[in-house]
C-alpha cells in the first residue's frame, strides 16, 4: 500500500520565517494550500511545500534545531546542471565531504561517482542537510 502513496518529508526549524524564505524563495518551492493546524500562538504550525510526483516538504518550528548529521531530503532531477546552476545563482552553497574519497569533487561542490552519477549537498538555515542527485539514465 505505501509503495503507491506519495511521501512527505518533515523538517524542523527554529525560525519559521527564515525557513519560509529559504524553502519558498531560495529554493523556489511553491507553498501548498493545505489545512495546517494552528500552533499555540494562533499561527499555522508550519508550512507545506509542493515537490514533484505528489510529494511535499513540511517545515515546522521547534525550539531546538535538528541534530541530524545525514541527508534529510533529496531531489532526483533530470537536468542536474540546470538545477545546480540555478541553486548556485540563488546563493546556495554546496558542501564538500572529504571523508568520501570514492567521489571526485569539482571546485563548486559537485560530487561525481565512478558510475557517473552526480550529487550536491547543501544545508538549510538550521543545518538540515539536503541534496540534489542526477537521475540515472
Amino acid at each position: 500500500m505505501l509503495a503507491n502513496s506519495p511521501v512527505a518529508v518533515v523538517i524542523p526549524c527554529t525560525d519559521l520565517s527564515r525557513a519560509r524564505q529559504f524553502y519558498g524563495e531560495t529554493l523556489g518551492l511553491p507553498p501548498l494550500d493545505v489545512p495546517i493546524p494552528e500552533g499555540p500562538d494562533g499561527q499555522p504550525a508550519g508550512v507545506a511545500y509542493q515537490c514533484g510526483g505528489g510529494t511535499m516538504i513540511f517545515v515546522y518550528p521547534r525550539e531546538a534545531p535538528s541534530k541530524a548529521d545525514h541527508t534529510v531530503a533529496g531531489w532526483m532531477v533530470t537536468d542536474f546542471d540546470a538545477v545546480v546552476k540555478d541553486l548556485h545563482g540563488r546563493g546556495v552553497l554546496f558542501e564538500v565531504y572529504p571523508w568520501m574519497p570514492e567521489v571526485h569533487w569539482d571546485g563548486h561542490g559537485v560530487a561525481t561517482y565512478a558510475s557517473g552519477e552526480r550529487n550536491v549537498w547543501f544545508k538549510d538555515p538550521d543545518g538540515n542537510i539536503l541534496s540534489v542527485s542526477e537521475m540515472a539514465s
